[in-house]
């Protein structure tokens, strides 16, 4: 019995700033940024959006084509928490009207919590599989002005729905992971800027991949080779270049030419490039480009991940993609949400960066942004109100 993903949906604030402004605002040459990192803009979201607004947005579309009947979990994966207890997949539940007879929880793990979630998912259904699960995950990510992390900001979110049968991603059960205790990304408590030791992360995103790889070669007994793409995780698309050179040398196969590289790799960064980075959602907004934007016919061809979580945490699974997968994507509805945002100034960008949501206890009304179908409309004796758009 197969498991794994029957529809997958994400969604990314509806404003965006391009790199270029940036780079021209912090006077450094903008092929460092389009070029050297491989990003082109970065969605911003406005201050009626957070990670519950895009999680729902994304969800919706999901709920409309499936309907909400045996989803019996829900799992939002966030490094973005907008409350201490209450599980922002709670406030999802809300919104998007599901069942009561429905587990609801919060996971952590850095980046690599949607993976986490993905998977704790696939073991539910598997247990159950007359069930449903609805995995979201969403992220904010944000560093000071200024800094080396800036123009790898972004935002977004992607809602997968797990079941047995699935019509797009069926699950290899193989899969290898490796975690170690290691300080090269973090955000304390009191702060709403990461830290990151941007070298190192690197170099632990990039030595963790292999022992994650060999682990899941192993148990699965395949070769690059029996892959037809990869999808990384991606605080920066040139990161995915850098990783499937380290994969080839590990595996000990010749690195294809640059044409053949492009051809394994580039579906599945289109997105981000845009969108800029989503933390958690990351590795499976990748999925969604990559899905949407192969240049040949996917069914029945193998596809690769590689999850990586500051701190940290690595996985490196697989999946096949399903015959008639096309039928069930969202592709238009991807498209034309990303051809239709509204680019930022950067006067604009920095407004709203200092901005944020007021922390003195006191109400707050919000002003309407463009954005998805649902909003958060302000803070109330502490607490956060959402309504739909």
């Amino acid at each position: 019995m197969n498991i794994g993903i029957d529809l997958i949906s994400f969604h990314t604030p509806a404003y965006y700033l391009d790199l270029r402004v940036l780079a021209e605002r912090r006077g450094v040459d903008p092929d460092k940024f389009v070029i050297g990192v491989g990003q082109e803009q970065m969605a911003i979201p406005p201050p009626d959006q957070d990670i519950v607004t895009l999680a729902a947005n994304a969800a919706l579309p999901v709920l409309e084509e499936a309907g909400r009947d045996g989803i019996e979990l829900l799992l939002f994966a966030t490094e973005s928490g907008i409350d201490q207890s209450k599980a922002a997949a709670l406030f999802c539940h809300g919104l998007l009207g599901l069942p009561p007879t429905c587990r609801c929880a919060e996971v952590k793990e850095a980046c690599y919590g949607g993976t986490a979630a993905l998977r704790m998912a696939a073991a539910m259904v598997a247990a159950r599989p007359h069930t449903k699960a609805l995995v979201l995950a969403a992220d904010v990510a944000r560093y000071d002005l200024g800094s080396s992390g800036e123009p790898t900001q972004g935002a977004g979110a992607v809602a997968m729905l797990v079941t047995a049968n699935p019509r797009v991603l069926a699950l290899d059960p193989e899969t290898g992971f490796h975690a170690e205790d290691i300080m090269d990304f973090w955000r304390p408590n009191y702060r709403a800027e990461a830290f990151v030791d941007g070298k190192y992360s690197t170099k632990m995103y990039l030595t963790t991949l292999i022992p994650a790889w060999q682990a899941y070669a192993a148990a699965s007994g395949r070769t690059l080779a029996d892959h037809a793409h990869l999808a990384f995780h991606m605080p920066f698309t040139k990161i995915a270049w850098k990783s499937y050179t380290r994969l080839c040398r590990a595996a000990g196969v010749p690195e294809p030419d640059e044409e053949e590289t492009a051809r394994i790799l580039r579906p599945a960064t289109v997105y981000n490039r845009r969108t800029g980075n989503s933390y958690s959602a990351c590795v499976h907004e990748g999925l969604c480009s990559l899905l949407d934007n192969a240049p040949a016919p996917l069914d029945g061809r193998r596809l690769g991940f590689f999850s990586y979580g500051s701190g940290c945490v690595a996985e490196f699974y697989s999946g096949v993609v399903q015959p008639g997968y096309r039928g069930h994507l969202f592709t238009d509805r991807h498209r034309a949400m990303l051809e239709t945002r509204t680019e930022l100034t950067y006067r604009q960008y920095e407004d709203i960066f200092n901005y944020g949501v007021p922390q003195d206890g006191g109400d707050h009304v919000f002003a309407p942004y463009r954005g998805g179908p649902f909003r958060l409309a302000g803070v109330k004796d502490h607490k956060r109100r959402y309504e739909p758009r």
